[in-house]
C-alpha cells in the first residue's frame, strides 16, 4: 500500500486504492509511491488554479482562474473528477463528494497518469521534487514582497509570465553550448576569449560569484562605447529567457523571479508535449482496469455513462482522451495482427489489409514502447494514419469569412495531419530566438521567429515586446512574416515600429495554408 502519512483516506477507499493499485501493477504499469488526498470542490479547484500544487508564489491569475473553474462547478458547467502532480511521491487528489464508483474509476485513471510521467522519456529530466520547490518558490517571492512591495514584484511577475513561452524544449536532452570547463587555453587562445567575452572562465556554480551581473553590464557598455561591435550570441538561441537572465541587467531579486518562472516552464512543458498521449494512456488503463478487474454487474452502466462522457467528442476541439486512446487501442490491434512492416505498407487491397491477421500478439508489448518514447508530435507523426482518420471521420477546421464561421475545410487525410502537427510543434507556440542581444552595437536585442506559414497576433507580439523591453531595458525587434513579407516589429520603451521588406517564398507554404 503506498499510502503516505498525510493522506486522509478513508477506510473504504484506502482498501480500494490497495484494489486498483495490485491490479495497475498486474497489468505491468511502473510508478512512483502514490499518496491519495481527499479534499471538497472548493479546496479542488483552488488548487487546480495553482496548476496543481496546494501552495504556489503568490499572483493575481491564480485567484482569476479559481473564480473561474468555480463558477464553472456551481453552475453545473464543469467538474474536475481527477488531478495528480508529477512527483515523486505522486499527488492525487479525489474529490470529496465523488461516488464510490468515480473514486475507484479516478483511482485506475490517475496510476496510468503515473506510469506515464514516471516512464515516459520526455519526462525523464523533470524535477520530482516540484511539490517541495514550489512552496520554496512562493516563499521566495513573498520575501521579495515584503522586500521592496507587493506591486512591483506582481508587475514584474506580470512580464515574466508573458513570455515564459520562450524556453527551448529540446535543451534538457541536447547540449546546446560547449562545456568551456573541459578546455584548456594556452596563453593565445586566452587573450582571443577575453577578447571576445567579457566574461571570466568559471565553473557553474561559481559563475555567478565570479561574473557578477553589473561587472558584466559595465564591460559590455565599455565594448559599444569603443565601438567594438560584438554579436552575442554566436549563434540563435531558442532559450530566450536564459538569455535575458544572463545577459538583462536585472537585479538580484529580479534575476531570482525570472529563474523561478523558467524553471516552472520547464517543469510544465512535457506536460504540454505530451497532453494526447498521457491523457490516452491513463484512459486505457482505467477502462482496462475498470472493465476486466473492478467494476461489477451492479456498476457497469453508470461507469459506461461516466467513461463516454470523457471520450466524448467536441464539434469545436479535439479531445486528448478520446484521440489519445483511440490511437492506443489502434496501434495494440495492429501489432497484434501484424498488420505493419512492408508487405502490410504494399498492400493495396483494402479488404485485404482489413482482414490482415498474422497472430503476432506483440500489441501490449509495442504500446508500453511507444509510451516510453515519444511524444504528441511523434506519436501523431508515426501512427496516425489514412485508415485512422477515416474510420475516426477526423477533419481539418477552418474559418470561413463568407459565413463569418468555423467549418469543415477538408477530410483528406494529408492535411488533417498537417494541421494536426503543426498545432503540436513547439506545444503549438511560435519558434523565437534571440539572434542578436548587441544589435546596431547598441545593446539592443533582436528577435526572429521562425516562420512555417502561421503569422504571429500582432496583438499579442506587440504586448510581448513591451514587457520583453521592460525586461531586457533597452529596445527590443522581431523579425517575422506579416501578409507574406518580411517584417521587424520593433519598440524602444515608448513607441511601436512596424518595417516592412520585401515579399518571401516559404516553400511548402501552399500545402500548409
Amino acid at each position: 500500500m503506498s499510502m503516505g502519512p498525510t493522506s486522509n483516506l478513508t477506510p473504504e477507499l484506502a482498501a480500494m486504492q490497495v484494489e486498483i493499485e495490485e491490479h495497475a501493477r498486474r497489468y505491468g504499469l511502473d510508478f512512483y509511491p502514490t499518496i491519495f488526498e481527499l479534499i471538497d470542490a472548493d479546496q479542488l479547484n483552488a488548487i487546480a488554479a495553482r496548476g496543481g500544487f496546494p501552495t504556489r508564489y503568490p499572483h493575481w491569475r491564480f485567484g482569476m482562474e479559481y473564480e473561474q473553474l468555480s463558477k464553472g462547478y456551481h453552475y453545473g458547467l464543469q467538474k474536475i473528477y481527477e488531478m495528480v502532480i508529477n512527483n515523486n511521491p505522486c499527488y492525487a487528489y479525489l474529490m470529496r463528494s465523488n461516488a464510490a464508483l468515480d473514486q475507484k474509476l479516478v483511482m485506475a485513471h490517475v496510476y496510468g497518469h503515473c506510469d506515464f510521467f514516471k516512464c515516459n522519456d520526455w519526462f525523464s529530466q523533470t524535477n520530482r521534487k516540484m511539490m517541495d520547490d514550489m512552496a520554496n518558490h512562493g516563499t521566495r517571492i513573498r520575501r521579495y514582497m515584503d522586500q521592496v512591495g507587493v506591486e512591483p514584484v506582481e508587475d514584474f511577475i506580470d512580464a515574466c509570465l508573458s513570455v515564459e513561452d520562450l524556453i527551448d524544449i529540446c535543451s534538457p536532452f541536447i547540449q546546446r553550448r560547449e562545456k568551456k570547463d573541459n578546455y584548456r587555453f594556452g596563453d593565445r587562445e586566452k587573450q582571443e576569449e577575453e577578447s571576445r567575452s567579457p566574461r571570466f572562465q568559471a565553473k557553474g556554480y561559481m559563475d555567478s560569484f565570479v561574473n557578477p551581473r553589473e561587472v558584466l553590464l559595465s564591460k559590455q557598455l565599455e565594448a559599444a562605447e569603443k565601438g567594438v561591435a560584438r554579436r552575442i550570441p554566436e549563434q540563435p538561441e531558442r532559450d530566450v529567457l536564459l538569455f535575458i537572465l544572463e545577459h538583462a541587467p536585472l537585479t538580484s531579486w529580479q534575476a531570482d523571479v525570472l529563474s523561478i518562472v523558467r524553471d516552472e516552464s520547464y517543469y510544465f512543458a512535457p506536460q504540454a508535449q505530451t497532453k494526447i498521449m498521457n491523457e490516452g494512456w491513463a484512459s486505457y488503463w482505467h477502462s482496462t482496469i475498470m472493465i476486466n478487474k473492478a467494476v461489477t454487474a451492479v456498476d457497469i452502466v453508470n461507469y459506461a455513462d461516466h467513461h463516454s462522457g470523457t471520450l466524448a467528442s467536441s464539434p469545436t476541439q479535439l479531445n486528448p482522451y478520446k484521440v489519445g486512446i483511440e490511437l492506443f487501442r489502434d496501434i495494440e490491434d495492429r501489432w497484434n495482427r501484424g498488420a505493419f512492416g512492408r508487405d502490410y505498407d504494399e498492400c493495396e487491397d483494402v479488404q485485404q489489409r482489413r482482414r490482415w491477421n498474422t497472430g503476432a500478439g506483440l500489441g501490449r508489448q509495442k504500446i508500453f514502447e511507444v509510451r516510453r518514447i515519444h511524444n504528441d508530435l511523434t506519436f501523431i507523426d508515426e501512427f496516425l494514419t489514412l485508415d485512422f482518420v477515416r474510420d475516426h471521420k477526423l477533419f481539418r477546421f477552418g474559418y470561413n469569412p463568407g459565413s463569418e464561421a468555423y467549418e469543415i475545410e477538408s477530410r483528406e487525410f494529408p492535411k488533417v495531419k498537417q494541421q494536426l502537427l503543426q498545432s503540436l510543434t513547439n506545444r503549438g507556440r511560435p519558434i523565437i530566438s534571440v539572434v542578436d542581444g548587441n544589435y546596431r552595437n547598441r545593446g539592443e536585442l533582436y528577435l526572429r521567429h521562425d516562420f512555417s506559414g502561421v503569422e504571429l497576433q500582432t496583438d499579442f507580439a506587440v504586448d510581448t515586446l513591451r514587457n520583453l523591453e521592460r525586461l531586457w531595458n533597452r529596445p527590443v525587434h522581431i523579425e517575422t512574416v506579416l501578409e507574406n513579407a518580411r517584417a521587424v516589429l520593433s519598440f524602444d520603451g515608448k513607441n511601436h515600429e512596424i518595417e516592412k521588406g520585401d515579399s518571401v517564398d516559404i516553400p511548402g507554404l501552399e500545402a500548409i495554408t
